[in-house]
């Protein structure tokens, strides 16, 4: 049954594919981001009458405020939260990261997050909605200079949690998303460098944006009284690695 989605990091890869999916089946979305341009081009390409695009920055708190009560009354029914919005930065080990970037996936994955889940949780209750958070198998394998990354992971797929245990019998469904290697943005951006994108994915037959996103229609798509507490996926190419060991000489 098609509703209204609210998805945050549209900008690029699950985000876009989300938005592309959904509104080929008929919902309007909310799309939002930090780079206006991208988000208008969804716009263009998926018609005015199915999205809307609201350009902010994640860690700002008045900007999320003036956006949502923005919202079109064609938009204002929110049956979905998709929080997509976030990032890794670095691959240092703790000893040597860099602090602002530290407090930066912070500000964005964690409390952007709940910053965006809390104002809109009004109107999930009411509708009796969904919210389909985007963690990460960081938040469960840890990995050498994952550190923060996987930290704010981790609470993400306990916020989750947290969030169903306290909407119990408000009619609200939430779900945890926790994937392994996808082929987007996301190591460009962690990383600065399209040759260390290009060397992580080459030949895994890594999982894509729309595989994701056909994920989230599912769960979204699925009866009323279903609620999947977490879901964990990640391509055959990827499996668990070792324990490290340290050896004296």
């Amino acid at each position: 049954m098609a509703g209204t989605a609210f998805i945050t990091g549209a900008t690029a890869g699950i985000g876009a594919a989300s938005a592309r999916r959904f509104v080929a089946a008929g919902w309007k979305v909310i799309v939002t981001g930090r780079r206006a341009e991208r988000l208008e081009t969804l716009v263009t390409e998926l018609g005015a009458d199915k999205v809307h695009a609201i350009a902010f920055d994640m860690r700002d708190d008045a900007a999320i405020d003036h956006a949502i009560a923005a919202l079109p009354p064609a938009f204002a029914d929110v049956d979905l939260l998709i929080n997509n919005a976030g990032l890794a930065l670095g691959t240092a080990p703790a000893q040597r990261a860099d602090l602002a970037q530290w407090r930066q996936m912070i500000d964005t994955n964690v409390t952007g997050l709940v910053t965006i889940t809390h104002k809109l949780l009004p109107v999930l209750i009411a509708r009796k909605g969904g919210i389909i958070n985007l963690s990460s198998v960081a938040a469960t394998y840890p990995y050498a200079g994952g550190n923060v990354y996987g930290g704010t992971k981790a609470f993400v797929r306990q916020f989750s949690l947290g969030l169903r245990s306290d909407l119990h019998g408000t009619g609200v469904r939430v779900t945890s998303i926790e994937p392994g290697m996808v082929e987007t943005e996301f190591t460009l951006v962690r990383t600065g460098s399209q040759a260390a994108s290009d060397s992580l994915y080459g030949g895994t037959t890594p999982m894509t944006s729309e595989d994701i996103a056909e994920t989230l229609f599912w769960v979204a798509s699925q009866p009323a009284h279903l609620n999947f507490n977490t879901i964990e996926l990640m391509p055959v190419s990827q499996s668990f690695a070792g324990f490290q060991v340290v050896r004296e000489n």
